[in-house]
């Protein structure tokens, strides 16, 4: 048997004994070439098993940096929020309180200026902030804040419903005008706010979310001529609930979070003498701030299966509890 078949068979039986000098010269070549060309297909077929399989595993196994890992952490973790009225007061805390535990933060507000002292005041490992000014009575200012939201975030965990005003006198000399600012921020731009939040937590996927309202004591028990601020907080109570009841079937739960004295601009007034229902001024206790921050983490750290529908938060020791 002189052929390259004949030399390889001879080979793998005898191993080192075989004879040489038996075969042809091109039996002998194409023999080795037909080893050459398989060795090089085995290569072949080695460097693409490495490529596939080999590869993945090197890049699982080498620690991502804390960019990357901050990257895949927030495309499956982080929230994202929404804070109207965050240029101040409640909202700038919530912010703050928020922004440590890693939220997205969208903060709107009138002013953008004080939009930029909020974020200014942000921890320094915020990760993603967005500041767009806007006044929630207008509603294509609203529906272009949502659309932006869409358009950056692709979604909305959360609503913190806060934006609000409140201007005072006895019945018989509020003026229509000041009725109706109030009216159009605290209904209005809540309702607004509420719809636009509902429409997207309805659409998204996975779908739902989290809406909480900033309602007040005053939403339970009125203050001396604050008539509009009281009534446009009662109003606040039944939009919580009639969302929450909507938000069933598309997994949104609605919430309120009604707040006392605290130490804001607004609460620091009541330190220097609130009038009180017997017509007397009287100085009232303040708590601090950071303790709504706590409590609006504390409702937003729960599953949407939980749902706490109102929170009252207060100082202790301030005249509301047998007030009115």
């Amino acid at each position: 048997m002189t052929d390259a078949k004949g030399l390889l068979t001879d080979v793998v039986k005898t191993g080192r004994n075989f004879d040489l000098q038996r075969y042809t010269l091109p039996s002998i070549c194409t023999l080795s070439k037909d080893i050459i060309f398989g060795c090089a297909t085995l290569f072949l077929y080695a460097s693409l098993f490495h490529a596939m399989f080999m590869t993945e595993k090197i890049e699982r196994d080498v620690p991502m940096t804390d960019k990357e890992n901050q990257k895949e952490n927030n495309n499956k973790d982080q929230k994202i929020v929404l804070i109207t009225g965050a240029g101040s007061g409640i909202g700038r805390t919530v912010a703050l309180a928020l922004a440590e535990n890693k939220y997205y933060l969208v903060l709107a507000g009138r002013r953008a200026e004080a939009l930029d002292e909020t974020l200014a005041l942000l921890p320094s490992d915020t990760i993603k902030v967005s500041c767009i000014p806007t006044d929630v009575t207008d509603k294509t200012a609203v529906d272009n804040l949502f659309k932006k939201i869409q358009n950056d975030y692709g979604r909305l965990d959360l609503l913190f419903n806060n934006a609000g005003t409140g201007l005072g006198a006895p019945i018989e000399d509020l003026a229509t005008d000041d009725w109706l600012e109030v009216m159009d921020t605290n209904v209005n731009g809540a309702f607004y706010c509420l719809q636009g939040a509902f429409r997207m937590m309805k659409e998204q996927d996975p779908m739902g979310g989290r809406i909480i309202n900033n309602g007040s004591i005053s939403a339970d028990r009125p203050r001396p001529n604050s008539i509009a601020y009281t009534a446009s907080k009662h109003a606040i109570s039944g939009m919580t609930k009639s969302a929450s009841l909507e938000g069933r079937p598309w997994n949104i739960a609605c919430g309120q979070i009604d707040i006392g004295n605290a130490t804001t601009d607004m609460g620091n007034a009541v330190s220097q003498g609130a009038k009180q229902a017997d017509g007397s001024l009287k100085s009232e206790p303040l708590m601090n701030v950071k303790h709504v921050g706590e409590a609006i983490v504390y409702m937003d750290s729960l599953p949407l299966e939980a749902n706490v529908q109102s929170m009252t938060v207060m100082a202790s020791a301030m005249p509301y509890i047998g007030r009115g």
